[in-house]
């Protein structure tokens, strides 16, 4: 009876193994070709010019703090304390630019994420359809990079994802 059963497998398992389909997908030629991407990275330049407008009139007064203490750093009548104190402030300001710039680029890299998330998601929910209807046993991203060999018997799905997602 076990030998029976080892034949069968022996017999079913290289069958099998036959049967499997497997695609590749470009997912940034998806990526790049959906309005909805267009629309996000619209938003995040915009945010991005609104940083950077605001981080340059922060660097101008700092510039502008520096340039004033300059003119008195070496006046022998201006007393230390007002140097200190200057000194100080152009510190301070500098230690706010620094903070501001922080910020900036964790909020734009949170909208980014907040923006890109669902186009992500919906692309993952169109190669899983895709793959679904098509009896893929995997769909791999073709990134030629990371494949170290591609055979002819694999199905780029990447058009019929795009199909999917109504995108030319």
């Amino acid at each position: 009876m076990f030998k029976k059963l080892l034949l069968a497998l022996a017999v079913v398992l290289p069958l099998s193994a036959f049967a499997q389909k497997f695609g590749t997908v470009d997912t940034e030629a998806i990526l790049t070709a959906m309005p909805e991407t267009t629309t996000a990275r619209q938003q995040l330049d915009e945010a991005s010019k609104k940083y950077e407008a605001e981080y340059q009139k922060l660097n101008e007064e700092l510039n502008k703090l520096y340039t004033d203490f300059q003119a008195i750093q070496n006046d022998k009548e201006t007393p230390d304390a007002i140097k200190d104190r200057r000194m100080q402030e152009i510190q301070d300001k500098g230690q706010k630019v620094e903070q501001f710039r922080q910020q900036a680029t964790q909020d734009l890299q949170r909208q980014n994420e907040q923006l890109m998330a669902p186009i992500l998601q919906k692309i993952t929910e169109a190669i899983k359809s895709v793959g679904q209807e098509g009896s893929f046993t995997f769909i791999f991203p073709n990134e030629p990079s990371l494949l170290l060999y591609q055979g002819t018997d694999v199905t780029d799905v990447t058009p019929l994802v795009k199909t999917k997602l109504g995108i030319k």
